[in-house]
């Protein structure tokens, strides 16, 4: 196969790539329990570490392929979003805050919702829906103008992209890939040690699934950015990047494509919207958890136990669908993809994530302690 491809060649496979991708993060979630919101859960509440060591193999492992593919050039990193040069700070936080918050409330991110659902869990659907409402609000409805002319608007604009080794460089001596180097090398370091020591709290499965999907980072990466890459598009002949809805490169993330998923199908006949890298990725996680929890005997249905439960998940769904989308990112998008690529940004919303989480399980933790008192 000869690079660059014909647009219609390249599409095609960013495309039908991205469903592949999603098939394999939907297998591996199933059978791993993959959860983000379950490893701060487990760790706040019972002390448990596994899914958290499970969350940390799979950033290392995302950010190792990653930094290695940035080093060798294969794709140009400042035109994805996690190094754009317009640090907005404050989405950045509170939009991260707020997804937190609802990812408790809701049971799980979108990714894991994606995964419950295909394993026959109703409520997931019910949030997805949600979420995806909400996030298409807040991309370009009744929420987008107050998002843009509040927090957005309360951005910097950068010299240099936004990852940790090019802000380095203006306090700092020696170069933006010097310093992302060291970085990596340091959080691969901090890494070994910790899951070496805690090593008995994973089962096999873990292990093997979180080296699996932090590999499917660098691969999306090389897909959207190398694979869907076109120098000079014959029609417009300047750079593009075909397949994907933003038009730069892109990889895990899950908020803004149920929305754009949601799109599609309400608006199938309409030529603008078309199918992309995010829509593909979502379906594929759909059916991957499916067939892995058909497969393993899973499958079971499960709907809302009381009006409650039910409140929590719509609520949950309406903060992810507005928190994900202002921190530019959910607890997969800016806590795996935007942590692989040392971005800044990724770092202030994974904080705000974290600490949303945190906020919400203690009010639930008060709640269970006030019903058994």
């Amino acid at each position: 196969m000869d690079f660059p491809l014909s647009p219609q060649a390249a599409t095609q496979a960013v495309v039908w790539g991205a469903l592949l991708l999603g098939l394999v993060l939907g297998a591996a979630g199933q059978a791993s329990r993959f959860c983000v919101r379950g490893a701060i859960a487990d760790w706040y509440i019972f002390g448990g570490q596994g899914r958290m060591l499970s969350w940390l193999l799979v950033v290392v492992v995302a950010a190792a392929g990653t930094q290695a593919l940035i080093a060798l050039q294969v794709f140009e990193a400042p035109r994805a979003l996690a190094w754009s040069d317009r640090f907005l700070w404050a989405s950045y936080l509170l939009g991260g805050v707020v997804f937190g918050y609802g990812m408790v409330l809701a049971a799980g991110c979108p990714q894991r919702s994606l995964v419950k659902a295909g394993a026959g869990n109703l409520k997931a659907i019910v949030t997805l829906l949600v979420a995806a409402i909400a996030a298409q609000m807040t991309l370009r409805g009744v929420f987008a103008e107050a998002r843009v002319r509040s927090v957005d608007s309360w951005g910097v604009q950068l010299p240099t992209p936004q990852d940790l080794g090019s802000l380095l460089t203006a306090w700092l001596p020696g170069s933006a890939a010097a310093w992302r180097g060291v970085l990596l090398g340091l959080v691969l370091l901090a890494a070994i040690v910790w899951l070496w020591r805690r090593r008995a709290d994973m089962e096999p499965t873990q292990w093997v699934a979180s080296v699996v999907i932090g590999l499917l980072v660098p691969t999306a990466w090389w897909l959207t950015g190398f694979v869907g890459y076109l120098p000079d598009h014959p029609e417009t002949l300047e750079p593009a990047w075909l397949g994907t809805q933003s038009r730069r490169p892109e990889a895990l993330t899950f908020t803004a494509p149920v929305a754009h998923t949601l799109d599609l199908l309400t608006f199938w006949s309409d030529r603008n919207a078309t199918v992309s890298f995010g829509v593909m990725l979502t379906v594929g996680v759909l059916a991957g958890s499916f067939v892995s929890a058909r497969l393993r005997g899973e499958f079971r249905l499960e709907s809302f136990s009381g009006p409650r439960e039910l409140r929590d998940h719509l609520l949950g769904g309406l903060l992810m669908g507005i928190g994900g989308v202002t921190a530019a990112g959910c607890s997969v998008g800016q806590g795996v993809t935007g942590l692989a690529m040392l971005s800044a940004g990724a770092a202030l919303a994974v904080a705000g994530i974290v600490v949303g989480a945190l906020l919400a399980l203690a009010a639930q933790v008060r709640r269970a302690e006030a019903t058994t008192a």
